[in-house]
């Protein structure tokens, strides 16, 4: 997986500049005039909302990065947002961070220190993609459970024991072994345990 950098100013030297580094150092890059004709692309389905990362002029025209930022929110953009910040925005910056951003890094900047910043937000996006198509599987599994297995997975992360389960649905405890195995298998895990974590992390919605 090789996600792309979505270089948003509206400098167009800065950007042209940027975007040669960043090409130079083998990163996908797609540049935009900004925020407001990244966002057109994003809702018309030009670009489409997969794992890559954006790289945000925190000053920009007509609409500024933060706005941007916000607007990507308001889309439920999951990829790192790195803002680009001149040395007055700094607080702004940091609130941004506080308010979901990935990082942000102050102009001038060393060019590796750049990018090594992207790479390693790329990287987080690759994260974040292996993490959400695992929980894209884990839900369909679980929405493929027959009624009985749901039954039987309900009485499980109650904490019950196979004899008490058995008892509860008036079936025998041997039954209840063979779908206890057939959860396990279906949703990939190893025990009641695993299976409690990955449920709470699936309504924890991380």
């Amino acid at each position: 997986m090789n996600p792309t950098v979505h270089l948003i100013d509206d400098d167009t030297d800065f950007r042209e500049g940027l975007a040669w580094l960043l090409d130079s150092r083998g990163l996908p890059t797609r540049s935009w005039t900004g925020g407001d004709t990244f966002l057109q692309a994003l809702r018309s389905g030009e670009v489409p909302n997969a794992c890559s990362v954006v790289l945000l002029d925190i000053r920009m025209e007509p609409l500024s990065g933060l706005a941007t930022f916000e607007q990507l929110k308001a889309l439920a953009w999951p990829w790192p947002v790195l803002f680009l910040t001149g040395h007055g925005d700094v607080s702004m910056a940091v609130a941004a961070v506080k308010n979901g951003a990935w990082d942000f890094l102050e102009k001038p900047f060393q060019n590796n220190l750049l990018v090594d910043k992207v790479e390693a937000a790329r990287q987080a996006a690759v994260t974040l993609h292996i993490e959400s198509q695992d929980r894209l599987r884990f839900q369909q599994a679980l929405a493929a459970l027959s009624a009985r297995e749901r039954e039987v997975l309900t009485e499980l992360l109650q904490g019950h024991y196979n004899k008490n389960i058995a008892d509860h649905l008036g079936i025998t405890q041997r039954t209840v072994e063979f779908h206890r195995a057939n959860i396990f298998e279906k949703l990939q895990v190893q025990s009641a345990v695993e299976l409690a974590h990955r449920m709470g992390l699936l309504g924890s919605g991380t």
